[in-house]
């Protein structure tokens, strides 16, 4: 799936290309060499075609030109006072790199490729100023090429690739959603092998958080609790061209879409990323309620393509959000709807398995199970059912030597910053384990159940504080009844 060039970038780029520069006053300045002006007069102001066989009859030439060799500076230094011309001529080299692959080849087998334009990333403190933005979009075209064309680590790639996924990453939490979708973009562009979806993901914290705040945002809002476990949804704002869609909170159709493209490329690391994607941003109630409000084919597209990817590979820790979530019951919706794109079908069938499969072999002692084994706990029917803990306490209890209860402990253990809500279902199943099973209590005390709780009652959040008085409670008034 290749995407369009962002509009913003275009403009920018044509604008550039319109200016009038005084090359030979660089010259007389001694900014460039009158070798650097022969050799851009050559490709300047002529036609694609003869551009091209210009630069293909001396490949060496103009990789020196743009990237130094040992003996003379790349341009990007030469002329670094010059911000006419590094503007200019970083639009030259991303029309270069697009048009003449031979050259592309050489840029990425030079010494040293990204040396004369990672310091341009930090060119200003702005990151939408024209010189970063266009060096962000050069190095992210040289980049996506090297990592296909080198698949094993190069030092250079180790160096620039972290880099430029920073500078990417303070776009994409700019309020701006054009430097939004050139950043999503760009993301897009480097995300097409493993190494480079490896790296995005150890700096999730600063890459993909930005982006799962943009989806929550089409949600409707930030808020999962208020939405996603109740079967509400936000029905889409459509205008009259989908390039004026908007989505719940106000985001944009097109970047809606790119944000997407860009976690299914990542979902191709299922089995790297998908626990995390569930402790840290809830995934899979987080894509269902995105599947309730898509508003297009090719969003629900890559929604379903992404589920199918991460829920393959993590079926312990990933299907027991998809019943609270009612997942099953968005997918028997979408069936109904009148869809043509075959890679969609394909996937929704795929996952109506999945989730056939799953369902099937679930009793309530056994989906409880699977939730607390996966380590995130969700509001799911077992939790609030008196008759569930009336019937099954004991055996939750008693259980391959008591593992459950000690699972449970271990998930208490976490302060869970970003989901407080685990918190408190914790404490709620303690509560009814005490309450049910109290010549049990020894026990779970031992497991340090107890003293988490009541450690709990100190805690920022209210509804933590509410479920671990109530499981504290449950202890006391059983020593007062007794």
């Amino acid at each position: 799936m290749s995407l369009d060039p962002p509009g913003y970038i275009l403009s920018l780029q044509n604008n550039i290309r319109a200016r009038p520069i005084s090359w030979e006053g660089a010259v007389r300045a001694k900014t460039i060499t009158d070798a650097d002006l022969k050799k851009i007069k050559a490709i300047d102001k002529v036609r694609k075609e003869q551009r091209k066989q210009t630069i293909e009859a001396d490949i060496p030439t103009y990789t020196a030109l743009l990237l130094g060799d040992g003996e003379t500076k790349s341009i990007f230094e030469s002329a670094a006072k010059r911000t006419d011309i590094v503007n200019y001529m970083l639009v030259l080299t991303g029309d270069l790199i697009d048009d003449i692959p031979q050259l592309t080849e050489s840029l990425i087998k030079h010494p040293h490729p990204y040396k004369p334009l990672l310091p341009l990333l930090k060119q200003s403190a702005s990151p939408e100023e024209p010189i970063p933005l266009l060096a962000s979009s050069v190095l992210a075209s040289l980049l996506s090429h090297a990592l296909i064309a080198q698949p094993k680590s190069t030092p250079e790639i180790d160096e620039a690739l972290p880099k430029l996924y920073s500078y990417i990453a303070a776009l994409s939490k700019t309020s701006d959603s054009n430097l939004q979708d050139i950043g999503v973009q760009e993301y897009s562009a480097l995300l097409r092998t493993t190494k480079s979806r490896h790296q995005f993901w150890q700096q999730r914290k600063e890459t993909l958080g930005p982006l799962m705040d943009v989806l929550r945002t089409a949600t409707g809002g930030k808020d999962s609790d208020s939405t996603l476990h109740n079967g509400g949804s936000s029905a889409p704002s459509i205008r009259s061209t989908e390039s004026n869609i908007k989505i719940g909170g106000g985001v944009g159709l097109q970047l809606l879409y790119h944000v997407l493209m860009v976690i299914w490329q990542l979902s191709f690391e299922g089995k790297l990323i998908g626990k995390g994607l569930d402790e840290e941003h809830d995934i899979v109630p987080l894509y269902t309620q995105l599947l309730r409000v898509s508003p297009k084919e090719k969003t629900t597209r890559l929604l379903l393509g992404t589920l199918k990817n991460l829920l393959s590979y993590n079926k312990s820790t990933l299907m027991p959000a998809a019943l609270p979530a009612k997942l099953p019951a968005v997918l028997t919706n979408l069936k109904t709807r009148h869809h043509t794109d075959p890679d969609l079908l394909e996937d929704l069938e795929s996952l109506t398995e999945l989730m056939t499969e799953y369902t099937s072999s679930q009793t309530t002692f056994s989906e409880y199970a699977s939730e607390v084994n996966s380590g995130h706990l969700r509001w799911s029917p077992p939790h609030k059912n008196g008759d569930f803990w009336r019937e099954n306490a004991r055996q939750i209890i008693e259980e391959d030597k008591g593992e459950l209860c000690k699972k449970l402990a271990e998930i208490l253990s976490k302060d869970w910053a970003n989901d407080k809500q685990v918190l408190a279902i914790g404490c709620n199943d303690v509560a009814f384990l005490v309450k049910e099973a109290p010549e049990k209590r020894q026990q779970l005390e031992r497991m340090g159940l107890k003293a988490r709780v009541m450690a709990l009652m100190q805690d920022e959040n209210e509804g933590v504080r509410w479920e671990s008085l109530r499981a504290v409670g449950e202890w006391l008034r059983y020593s007062f009844d007794k």
